[in-house]
């Protein structure tokens, strides 16, 4: 009885030294192995994460192989469009605007009458000068006569040769005064006869200023424009070319013409004469196209855009802006070499082609060039291609 009492309950005996052992090395075991695996785990992160920090350094980079450029250029500027003849009409004489025969748009002939004039004043003057060339007729007979007199006179001594001269000499003046009174009418008739405006040349009107009742003072310079009238058979077409062309075009080179109005139509237009000399302002060379418009179909004061191609001394290279490198050493570029290293080497630049530039020196067509290099890129650093090479363009 004493015995059993000191005995575990029933069920729950102790268990054997030789078991707890076993089970302590099993966790011991257990442990170790979780530590290493935990250590190796963190030791590859470590190092994936080193190799991908390396790699990241390493700029990632596109290519792109320069693109051969043609051996002519297509130039296109702005050009103004005006009539072969263009004209302000104006009055010969003074008066009050009588009446009107056209208006705008209307087209009119060499010798049509525009317009009449009202002149009272150029008719009292005309009268008052056919009165003074009367006077100065009978003026003239008068002393002719008496020169006639006087030399029947001089012949018998009844007069001196003085006196005779004097005759003589007063008889060629009145002469004179009659031709004088004469010219005066005769200008005075011709000035009437501008009270019609007449057409100088075959055209169009393309504006009036003036209208019935108006005050009109003759000359440029005192009275007001009456019409303006321009000739649009043939347009003349004004280009400034910047000096850099200037060499390229020479008369008798065809442009073609592009106007908003006719979309997808183009003219063409002769180069007749250059102004041969450089505008020192503007730095260009003022040329003139001509145009045919016998049918009308363009006017004058048109905004166009003048296209021509021009040849080029030598045919270069070409690449994307975004290849161009700028820094205190003047333009430069980002070869790819054999290895994937960066060389960096300066370039001359040629013409600007908007989204392109031409490249006179510094590459080759086989070269490689890294399309936007990072500013911190080095001569000799290493970079990554993120795809194959492109041809420029």
């Amino acid at each position: 009885m004493h015995q059993n009492q000191l005995r575990s309950p029933v069920g729950h005996s102790r268990p054997e030294p030789r078991t707890l052992r076993r089970f302590g090395a099993i966790m011991a075991l257990t442990m170790v192995v979780a530590a290493g695996w935990g250590i190796n785990s963190r030791y590859q992160a470590s190092a994936a994460l080193k190799d991908v920090t390396e790699t990241a350094a390493i700029p990632l980079v596109g290519v792109v192989s320069p693109k051969v450029g043609s051996n002519t250029s297509d130039l296109v500027l702005p050009g103004t469009v005006q009539a072969v003849i263009d004209a302000p009409i104006y009055a010969r004489t003074n008066g009050y605007l009588r009446s009107l025969k056209v208006d705008i748009g209307a087209q009119v002939h060499r010798g049509q009458v525009l317009a009449e004039i009202d002149t009272p004043e150029v008719n009292e003057q005309l009268r008052q000068a056919q009165a003074d060339l009367n006077t100065a007729k009978a003026n003239q007979a008068i002393a002719q006569s008496t020169a006639q007199r006087w030399a029947g006179l001089v012949a018998t001594d009844s007069v001196s040769r003085q006196e005779n001269d004097e005759k003589l000499a007063d008889a060629k003046a009145k002469d004179a005064l009659v031709a004088a009174a004469a010219a005066n009418v005769a200008r005075l008739r011709e000035t009437q006869r501008f009270n019609q405006v007449i057409a100088p040349f075959d055209g169009i009107i393309s504006a009036r200023k003036t209208d019935v009742g108006a005050l009109i003072n003759a000359g440029s310079g005192q009275g007001v424009e009456l019409f303006h009238m321009v000739d649009r058979s043939v347009l003349r077409i004004y280009v400034q070319v910047p000096q850099t062309y200037a060499a390229s075009v020479s008369v008798g080179q065809v442009a073609q013409l592009k106007f908003a109005q006719f979309p997808g139509r183009s003219f063409p237009a002769k180069l007749v004469r250059t102004a041969d000399a450089i505008d020192p302002q503007a730095r260009t060379l003022l040329v003139e196209f001509q145009l045919d418009n016998s049918k009308g179909d363009l006017l004058p004061g048109s905004y166009t855009e003048v296209h021509f191609t021009t040849p080029l001394a030598a045919v270069n290279q070409r690449l994307p802006v975004n290849a161009l490198i700028f820094r205190g050493d003047g333009v430069q570029v980002a070869k790819l070499g054999p290895d994937n290293t960066a060389a960096i080497v300066p370039v001359i630049l040629g013409r600007d082609m908007g989204t392109e530039v031409e490249i006179t020196d510094g590459i080759k067509p086989d070269d490689k060039i890294i399309l936007n290099p990072p500013d911190s890129l080095l001569n000799g650093q290493k970079v990554r291609l993120a795809a194959a090479p492109a041809k420029a363009g």
